[in-house]
């Protein structure tokens, strides 16, 4: 065979697959690079959820009933009263990725004002509201709670405050707040996030449900911790 029938020689079938294994592989590597190169985007682009204070009111007395439905104790029938609300999201680490295991706890005020709280003395507190909850998060990081959308108080907007927790390690402690409500911008600790995309970041629309009958609510708020938790 002469150089230039070796050099326009047909591809035998061995040559066209070992060229197909080296475009795959190029293709592989290349797809690969851009998938890391998206988490990193990815990553860089979330909002790490701002720590606040626990405040005065965190339960000094766990109530009997603690999972993520405020709205009904145990086994009354009678639930309490407020906007019913629905609020879910994920746990994520700092490279977006969901945190499993984890126990999200949230306490907020009833539709009276009134914490569940020996030191909360508003007389008027609905003894039907549960006040507290909890939710161990899956595998995806989910989590969900239904209660009453907040309301405010004395020297507050509203807001639901929020803790996340893994074994006995407290991992983060923040509060949510109601989009476009008018006292936000008087509220000093909402005030105190000094970083506008943290500040935006736990301002949530709570939004109506379609075709609900009671005028339900949701809102969704993705949890993003500053550091990779311990397993």
């Amino acid at each position: 065979m002469t150089a230039f029938e070796q050099h326009h020689h047909p591809l035998t079938r061995r040559r066209f697959l070992r060229r197909m294994a080296s475009g795959l592989v190029v293709v592989t590597g290349g797809a690969m690079l851009l998938n890391r190169m998206d988490n990193v985007a990815f990553a860089e682009a979330l909002t790490l959820t701002p720590w606040q204070t626990q405040g005065p009111f965190y339960p000094d007395k766990l109530p009997l009933d603690t999972d993520n439905d405020l709205l009904i104790i145990n086994k009354n029938i009678t639930a309490a009263v407020g906007t019913v609300t629905h609020l879910s999201g994920r746990v994520l680490d700092a490279r977006g990725e969901p945190v499993s295991g984890a126990v999200v706890e949230i306490w907020q005020v009833d539709n009276n004002g009134a914490y569940l709280h020996s030191q909360d003395y508003n007389a008027r507190r609905d003894a039907n509201f549960q006040g507290y909850g909890r939710f161990e998060t899956g595998k995806t990081g989910q989590y969900r709670f239904r209660t009453v959308k907040p309301v405010p108080y004395p020297g507050r907007t509203p807001h639901i405050h929020m803790k996340v927790l893994k074994g006995e390690r407290e991992l983060l402690t923040t509060q949510l707040y109601v989009q476009g409500h008018p006292r936000n911008e008087r509220d000093g600790v909402l005030r105190g996030i000094r970083d506008a995309r943290q500040r935006a970041s736990v301002i949530l629309p709570f939004t109506p449900i379609p075709g609900s009958k009671i005028s339900e609510v949701a809102a969704r708020f993705d949890i993003v911790l500053g550091e990779t938790p311990q397993t």
